[in-house]
């Protein structure tokens, strides 16, 4: 990163990233998984994880809120999975996943779109994916038919996981269709939408959601599309509508789930860096939630 202030009391969280812890198991560790192909908009979010990781130096280490400072966070940075679309890029992150199960306390994924999820969750569950659990931020069902970026929840229904171990906070209005609203109830999917939350603390509904997830004492994977944020907020989500959530509510929820150990991976998918506004408002909250993530982590020993 280049042009930016150099303060040695003034700790900035790209470098942290870029650190590169050597330990057999650390705190946190990073994957950018850049799918796009499988988009049911036409999508550069497979620019996007080198967009959040260069963002993150714009940014320091400690969170005044928290009192926490994330470089306590042990980090690795294992780079890119190449060509992770279609059936045969999801055989690559498979085996990424597998091979990465058990060696940190949360794996973070950055997307890339949300056909990710499939293949992170499936991939790190393994044969544990009939006591996992989902909690998607998102405002999607993400149920269609088909393999795309709107079908990752109804794949991994498919392949094992519990409908009734599915929390989706976010849901918004006129974004889902008839057919998958009624899928999603058939299914067991617990849903609390825009709308409820407006009611609701962020702290009471993390707290439903984490229950559902982890009914079954199994890995929790926390999937957080940015398209659920308003679109003012979020230029970069094509499917972002008017009254979505705040980032700080994205920010929020993400450091509440991320501070539960049952909690072992996310995501953060749906940005479509080249299309972001001037100010890079979109990139800089995915890197954001990067680092209420790590805060979640350090929150855990705390």
């Amino acid at each position: 990163m280049t042009n930016l202030h150099v303060d040695e009391h003034w700790p900035r969280a790209g470098h942290w990233l870029s650190s590169g812890s050597s330990a057999e198991h650390t705190g946190m560790t990073v994957v950018g998984i850049g799918a796009h192909l499988t988009s049911l908009t036409p999508t550069g979010a497979d620019k996007t994880p080198a967009a959040i990781r260069e963002a993150m130096y714009k940014y320091s280490t400690y969170s005044w809120e928290h009192d926490l400072d994330i470089a306590s966070v042990s980090v690795r940075d294992v780079g890119d999975i190449p060509d992770p679309d279609w059936e045969e890029g999801e055989a690559r992150v498979f085996a990424k996943m597998a091979e990465l199960r058990g060696k940190q306390d949360l794996l973070v994924a950055l997307g890339g779109d949300n056909a990710i999820t499939y293949s992170v969750g499936k991939g790190l569950w393994g044969d544990q994916i009939g006591k996992a659990g989902l909690i998607t931020i998102d405002a999607h069902h993400d149920i269609r038919e088909g393999i795309s970026n709107g079908s990752p929840v109804r794949r991994l229904i498919a392949a094992g996981l519990q409908g009734t171990h599915i929390a989706q906070i976010g849901i918004s209005d006129y974004a889902n269709s008839p057919e998958y609203a009624k899928r999603a109830k058939e299914y067991g999917i617990t849903v609390i939408t825009r709308g409820a939350m407006r009611t609701r603390p962020l702290e009471d509904i993390m707290a439903e959601a984490i229950y559902i997830a982890g009914a079954s004492g199994g890995p929790i994977h926390y999937d957080l599309d940015v398209d659920v944020c308003d679109r003012a907020v979020t230029p970069a989500c094509p499917a972002a509508t008017p009254g979505g959530l705040s980032a700080d509510d994205v920010r929020h929820l993400t450091f509440l789930a991320t501070s539960h150990s049952n909690v072992t991976s996310m995501d953060i998918t749906e940005i479509d860096a080249t299309i972001d506004s001037k100010d890079e408002r979109t990139i800089r909250l995915g890197a954001l939630c990067v680092l209420e993530a790590a805060a979640g982590v350090a929150s855990r020993s705390n």
